[in-house]
């Protein structure tokens, strides 16, 4: 039977098993929604629903090839606290308000940007903003916590039984982990937390295997490896960490747009346009700039999405009508800010579409141009299927040369290669493709007029 890796990612909006091969081919993909609870103490994740779909699904591909090892892959700002049983606490939708009685409390206690990188952001953003109300909304169950699990950490724990913390999830703009020294921020230390703080260890480490009753369930060997896993994003950027990428801005699209710059400079971070370093699975610095691409995207194409045509994105460019800033109401550049339509929203799902992409194209062009960082530019994830955003891209850039990711999932390549981290500098994942821009009339008046648009 032929030996692949099972790779659970969870995104903000979908949730993903993916079999992979040695060769890193996906043989198998399942999926579903990321549903978030409304009711009980406060918005949450089921996680033992998500953890019953696992492990059926797991039982389920396990028929179809040798699962050795299962890689965590998911988004940022979540964690669950626990003791020996399972989460004291449901786990927290960062999307939900994190109000305190005493609304500075907080602020006081976080760590300088200068030393943290780590911005201050709407919701539960900032991950030590949620444990802090947790501490104080629920102290009584916040007591009988052993640990604080990174949330790829806890689904390892969950699968091994070992627990765990990673440098990816923690140093993605939670105000936990000091960027200049490479360890925890002064938060943990005033809060109290160092208790909580599992050992640190390496994306690619092998945890330990799989729990012999999770084995029996699902079939799997009981040899099945459990990876410690990696923060999404960061996953994204795994095949383009060796220098010799041309490749060196990488743009992982999904839910959220992010603009990770591999050889960017701190110094160009601004804390109120949402900059920031998330943390390579090296410890490396990587400074970032992000928008809610997925879900402004989504706003603006409507229910009824249908990719347009270059005659759809030229016409609205000839009319003026373009997206202003901002239709999420989490994170971005333009936080606070509410978005409007010049020019009036387009009637047809083609024009919609179109309009959505010309809207986030300029945004990514936007932070780009801030993050000021060398090199090529490769997109990754959920928009390599927007038959035109890359190419509109490079022709807003061409100083600089635009890829494609082939395989369109760069969460899932990156897992592929942590799962053979050994062998890493000898894998040949397949190379990016590079696209020939669309120069649409007009393209270059089209982005100076939105951004006067900006400062009106």
């Amino acid at each position: 039977m032929t030996e692949a890796l099972a790779l659970f990612d969870i995104g903000k909006t979908n949730i993903k098993l993916s079999l992979v091969d040695p060769q890193g081919r996906e043989l198998a993909v399942r999926r579903r929604a990321n549903q978030v609870v409304l009711d009980g103490w406060y918005p949450h994740y089921d996680v033992a629903a998500i953890e019953t779909w696992l492990l059926d699904n797991l039982r389920d591909l396990a028929a179809l090839a040798n699962i050795r090892a299962i890689v965590p892959i998911t988004h940022g700002a979540t964690a669950v606290l626990v003791d020996d049983a399972g989460p004291v606490l449901p786990v927290t939708d960062y999307e939900q308000d994190f109000a305190l009685a005493d609304a500075a409390a907080y602020d006081r206690l976080r760590p300088q940007f200068i030393d943290s990188y780590s911005p201050a952001l709407d919701h539960g953003l900032n991950l030590g903003r949620q444990i802090y109300w947790l501490q104080q909304r629920y102290p009584q169950q916040f007591s009988r916590a052993r640990h604080l699990l990174m949330y790829p950490q806890y689904w390892a724990w969950r699968l091994c039984g070992v627990v765990a913390t990673e440098v990816t999830s923690l140093g993605c703009h939670t105000d936990l982990w000091d960027v200049a020294r490479g360890d925890y921020s002064s938060l943990v230390a005033q809060c109290g937390w160092q208790a909580l703080m599992p050992p640190l260890r390496p994306a690619w480490t092998v945890l330990g295997q799989l729990r012999p009753g999770l084995a029996q369930q699902t079939g799997l060997s009981p040899q099945c490896e459990i990876l410690c896993g990696v923060h999404d994003s960061n996953a994204s950027l795994l095949r383009y960490l060796a220098a010799a990428s041309s490749a060196r801005v990488v743009l992982s699209t999904g839910t959220w747009v992010i603009a990770a710059a591999l050889d960017g400079q701190l110094q160009h971070l601004q804390e109120h346009r949402d900059m920031l370093a998330n943390v390579s699975v090296q410890g490396r610095p990587v400074p970032c700039m992000r928008f809610m691409g997925g879900r402004e995207f989504a706003e603006l194409a409507g229910a009824q999405a249908q990719p347009c045509s270059v005659d759809d994105l030229q016409a609205l460019v000839d009319e003026g009508i373009m997206a202003l800033p901002c239709f999420a109401d989490c994170g971005g550049p333009f936080a606070g800010r509410r978005g409007s339509v010049r020019g009036g929203m387009p009637t047809s799902p083609q024009r919609r579409y179109a309009l959505a992409t010309l809207y986030c194209v300029l945004m990514t062009d936007y932070c780009l141009q801030r993050l000021a960082a060398p090199g090529g530019v490769v997109v990754e994830g959920s928009f390599t299927a927007n038959p035109h955003f890359a190419a509109l891209l490079a022709a807003l850039s061409p100083t600089r040369a635009v890829f494609c990711s082939q395989d369109g999932s760069g969460t899932t390549m990156g897992g592929w290669i942590l799962g053979h981290w050994q062998q890493a500098a000898s894998l040949a994942p397949p190379a990016p493709l590079a696209v020939a821009p669309l120069s649409l009339t007009n393209w270059e008046h089209y982005r100076q007029t939105w951004h006067a648009q900006l400062d009106c």
